[in-house]
């Protein structure tokens, strides 16, 4: 199959957005918006982002959308249009590829997300790179740097089992709820609908966890110019989690990274709004800790031994 062929293939029948105005068959794609217009980019590369040995096309698919609509979450944004770019290997033949966009497909369904462009070409290894666009009111956008003294740190969801699917797909580990962790790694559930509901509270930092906790609440410590407290215990993990060795536990809990929950930080008096907003949402939320003012930007984790500095040492590109 040609790429126009190709294109043709997997151009959406129908839209969802009325702002659209012109998709798929035309230089470029044309929309029109009153709010503001949130963009997000990733590029992610066949055995080092995603493998066969772990996931079927279809969950590629699904898993790579993910990430960029769990961005535009971060940023309090709703998810309306993507865009996909993908390089090529001749490895791969057209029912593979179908299945990728028809992972996609089925992830953008639940958000009535249109696909209105991309590009594809020839490579020795398989590169998708997707662009979203989302719409957040005006002056509603979330930033890292909105964390204040004072407010409460809390997280979604629960915490490592992203990690933990990933490891019992690759050493094939005998486990309780092995299904569970599987699914979690390959089809997790951006916290969109959650992000959304909190619109009418004026000041929230959000920051999704893909690359693990450690990594995001450093952002947010450094963008805010604070130093976050993190209360070890009160991580949100799964029932059986604990069945994993400690180092394990520790590891995924913190660095494990792609479960594409939010953490977040909000006042102390906006916090029972926070929570009743999750419950709404029939998303589990849990407070791991608070903000507090520092000459030097840092992450404190606190467990019932110790206190100690929280750095960096998720998943990091380039390194």
């Amino acid at each position: 199959m040609d790429e126009f062929s190709f294109i043709n293939a997997i151009k959406p029948k129908i839209y969802n957005q009325q702002t659209l105005i012109k998709g798929i068959g035309d230089d470029a794609a044309v929309f029109r918006s009153t709010s503001d217009i949130v963009t997000t980019v990733d590029t992610f590369v066949e055995d080092i982002h995603f493998s066969l040995e772990t996931m079927e096309p279809f969950h590629i698919g699904y898993r790579v959308l993910a990430a960029n609509i769990s961005d535009l979450a971060a940023m309090g944004a709703k998810p309306v249009f993507y865009l996909v770019s993908m390089c090529i290997p001749k490895k791969w033949n057209q029912k593979a590829l179908e299945g990728i966009y028809q992972g996609m497909n089925e992830l953008a369904s639940m958000y009535q997300m249109d696909l209105i462009g991309g590009d594809t070409v020839s490579s020795d290894r398989l590169m998708i790179s997707i662009t979203a666009i989302g719409y957040v009111s005006k002056e509603r956008a979330r930033y890292r740097s909105h964390a204040k003294p004072g407010d409460i740190i809390f997280t979604t969801g629960t915490l490592g089992d992203s990690r933990a699917g990933l490891e019992i797909l690759l050493h094939q580990q005998k486990c309780k709820d092995k299904d569970y962790y599987i699914k979690r790694h390959r089809l997790p559930e951006p916290r969109a609908a959650f992000a959304l509901g909190l619109r009418e509270i004026a000041r929230v930092a959000l920051n999704d966890i893909s690359d693990g906790i450690s990594n995001e609440a450093n952002e947010i410590a450094e963008a805010s110019g604070v130093e976050l407290i993190i209360i070890e215990e009160r991580i949100p993990v799964s029932p059986t989690f604990h069945q994993f060795s400690e180092e394990q536990q520790y590891e995924w809990k913190l660095s494990g990274g792609e479960d594409f929950e939010l953490l977040g930080t909000v006042s102390e008096e906006h916090w029972p709004r926070v929570q009743e907003i999750a419950h709404q949402e029939n998303t589990t939320i849990k407070q791991i800790g608070y903000v507090r003012e520092a000459e030097e930007p840092r992450v404190l984790i606190q467990s019932q031994e110790e206190i100690k500095q929280l750095t960096k040492s998720g998943y990091t590109h380039l390194k």
